[in-house]
């Protein structure tokens, strides 16, 4: 098999494997339009993760999900970071994250608050 296809086809795996983990095995073959606003932010994330990236930005990750689904994806995020050392620098108003950070920073009009 030609190095590009093996490429593709644990592009396409690692794709799978991410969908099945935010929970859309069943919406695998949907199109857009056809996912609720949580479905979608759930393949937002599933994307943004399928290259292994060393850092993600996330801003406001669990937007639009109930908070069973908000914590599994919180803890897939630390899992990741956990197993593959990818960083997550999350933008949030919701406490909730909070118990998923190994520090904080806390911003109020522009400047570091405490």
């Amino acid at each position: 098999m030609k190095k590009e296809n093996l490429k593709k086809r644990e592009i396409r795996e690692r794709a799978e494997q991410l969908i099945e983990e935010v929970g859309l095995t069943e919406q695998i073959n949907h199109k857009p339009y056809e996912l609720s606003g949580g479905q979608r932010q759930r393949v937002a994330i599933a994307r943004a993760l399928v290259t292994r990236p060393a850092i993600v930005l996330a801003d406001e990750p669990t937007a639009n999900l109930d908070s069973e689904t908000g914590d599994m994806i919180l803890m897939l995020m630390k899992e990741l970071n956990e197993h593959e050392k990818t960083t997550f620098i999350f933008s949030t108003h919701d406490p909730d994250i909070l118990k998923y950070a190994h520090s904080v920073v806390k911003i109020k009009d522009g400047l570091m608050a405490n």
